[in-house]
C-alpha cells in the first residue's frame, strides 16, 4: 500500500529535511576527506558538555534503577516534584510565582508544542508566526489541522507587530515567537512583547477570542553583550512558555522538556488539563522517567555560555574577511547570512556552492528566510578557524 500522498511530497520536496540531510551528508564528506577539512555549521546540535551536576545526577539514578518500579509510569503530566521544580525555575524566568500545577512535563519542545497545539486548535485555526522562525513549526502546525501563517519581521528580524496585528482575524487560536530566535539569533525587547501583548488584547476586545501568546524558549539562557529575555507572564495573561534543557544543558538527545501555562490564564486550569490528556493521545504518555529525575536537581547548574560568545565573534570575525554580509546575534548560537547578490535570493545554490568549499550550511528558505542562510556554530574553536580559509577562497572564486 502507498504511503500517504501529502507525507510523500512533503519528504521529496526541494527543501525537505535539508538541515538533517546536510548534517548526515557532513557525516559522508568527514570520512571521505578527514574531520579537519570538512567545516560543518549545518545543524544545532551543542557542543559543549552537559555541567558535572547533570553527570553526578544521572550516576545516582543509575544506581537507584534498582529500586522497585524506579522504570514504571508516573502521572502523565509528570512526577509532581518534577513540575514543582520547573514551577521553581519559570518562576525565577518570569518574576511572577509559579505552582507545579501550571506545568506539564513533555518529551522535548518538540513533544511540548505538539501536545500544546493538539489541546489548542479546531480544524482550520491559525498559528501566527514573526518569519524567520524554527523549521519545523509548520509540520507540528499541521499535524493537528491547523495552518502556520506567516508574518514578516523588520529589516532588522525585530517583531513588526503591525505586520502581527493585520494578520490576526477570528481563526487565530495563537502567536508563536522563539526568543532568543533560531535563526536569526535576535532578543525580543520588553517593549516589542508589551507592544504585541496590546494588540491582542484589542483584538481580544473586538472579536471575542483572545490568542495564546506560546513562548517557545529553549534558548533563553543563551544570551550576550548582556540581553536579557524579558518575562511574557507578567505583561500577557494569555501566555503559555514552552521550553527544553537541549540547548542550555547540552542535552538534546534526552528528550526532556515542558509546558508552562500562564497562572493568570483565565482558562488555565483547562490548558493544563487538555495537554495533560494530549500528552497522552499523541503517545508520549510521560515525559523520560530518568531524566525527569535529572532536571529536577539540576535544573539550575551552572554553564559557561561565555564559549559560544567567543566563537560568536570568530565566526563573525570570518565573514567579515570573506566578505559575507551577517547580523549580530543577540543569544542561541546561529548566524543569519546574507546570500551574495550574484545567487538573486537562491539561498539554495548558495549554500550549494558552498558545500564545493566542504563548508555546509542550511538555506534560510526553510526558516521563512528566502536569500539568507544559517550557521550553527557550536562546533569547536579549530573548526571555525580553519573555516576562514575556505570562506575566503569561496568568495574570490565568485569574482573571477
Amino acid at each position: 500500500m502507498p504511503i500517504s500522498t501529502f507525507i510523500k511530497e512533503t519528504m521529496t520536496s526541494k527543501g525537505a529535511g535539508v538541515i538533517r540531510k546536510m548534517f548526515e551528508e557532513g557525516i559522508k564528506l568527514k570520512s571521505q576527506y578527514g574531520n579537519d577539512k570538512v567545516f560543518d555549521f549545518s545543524i544545532g546540535n551543542p557542543d559543549l558538555e552537559p555541567p558535572e551536576d547533570i553527570k553526578r545526577s544521572l550516576e545516582k539514578q543509575v544506581a537507584a534503577c534498582r529500586e522497585k518500579n524506579f522504570h514504571g509510569y508516573m502521572p502523565n503530566a509528570g512526577f509532581q516534584f518534577c513540575r514543582d521544580a520547573m514551577a521553581e525555575k519559570t518562576s525565577q524566568e518570569q518574576g511572577v510565582k509559579i505552582t507545579g500545577d501550571c506545568v506539564v512535563m513533555a518529551v522535548g519542545a518538540a513533544g511540548a508544542l505538539n501536545a500544546l497545539f493538539k489541546a489548542i486548535l479546531n480544524d482550520g485555526d491559525n498559528v501566527v508566526v514573526p518569519a524567520p522562525y524554527f523549521t519545523e513549526y509548520k509540520h507540528y502546525v499541521r499535524n493537528h489541522g491547523g495552518n502556520l501563517v506567516e508574518v514578516s519581521t523588520k529589516t532588522d528580524f525585530s517583531l513588526d507587530v503591525e505586520a502581527i496585528k493585520a494578520a490576526l482575524n477570528e481563526k487565530t487560536a495563537a502567536v508563536l515567537i522563539n526568543s532568543p530566535n533560531n535563526p536569526t539569533g535576535r532578543v525580543y525587547t520588553k517593549k516589542e512583547i508589551e507592544a504585541l501583548a496590546k494588540v491582542l488584547e484589542e483584538h481580544a476586545a473586538k472579536c471575542g477570542r483572545k490568542p495564546y501568546l506560546i513562548c517557545d524558549e529553549p534558548y533563553r539562557a543563551i544570551v550576550y553583550d548582556g540581553k536579557e529575555v524579558p518575562g511574557a507572564f507578567p505583561i500577557y495573561d494569555s501566555s503559555i512558555v514552552v521550553t527544553s534543557f537541549a540547548k542550555n544543558l547540552s542535552l538534546p538527545g534526552e528528550r526532556i522538556g515542558y509546558i508552562c501555562v500562564n497562572p493568570a490564564c483565565p482558562d488555565k486550569d483547562e490548558v493544563v488539563a487538555a495537554c495533560i490528556f494530549t500528552t497522552r493521545v499523541l503517545g508520549y504518555v510521560n515525559a523520560p522517567a530518568i531524566f525527569q529525575r535529572v532536571v529536577a536537581e539540576t535544573w539550575n547548574a551552572k554553564v559557561d555560555y561565555s564559549l559560544y560568545e567567543k566563537r560568536r565573534n570568530m565566526v563573525m570575525e570570518v565573514l567579515d574577511a570573506a566578505g559575507i554580509e551577517h547580523i549580530v546575534p543577540e543569544g542561541a548560537f546561529y548566524m543569519w547570512c546574507k546570500a551574495p547578490e550574484c545567487f538573486n535570493g537562491d539561498d539554495m545554490a548558495f549554500c550549494d556552492y558552498l558545500k564545493k568549499y566542504l563548508i555546509l550550511t542550511a538555506p534560510g528558505s526553510g526558516f521563512g528566510g528566502k536569500g539568507w542562510i544559517r550557521m550553527a556554530y557550536c562546533v569547536s574553536a579549530d573548526s571555525i578557524r580553519n573555516s576562514k580559509e575556505a570562506f575566503v577562497k569561496a568568495m574570490a572564486d565568485l569574482k573571477k
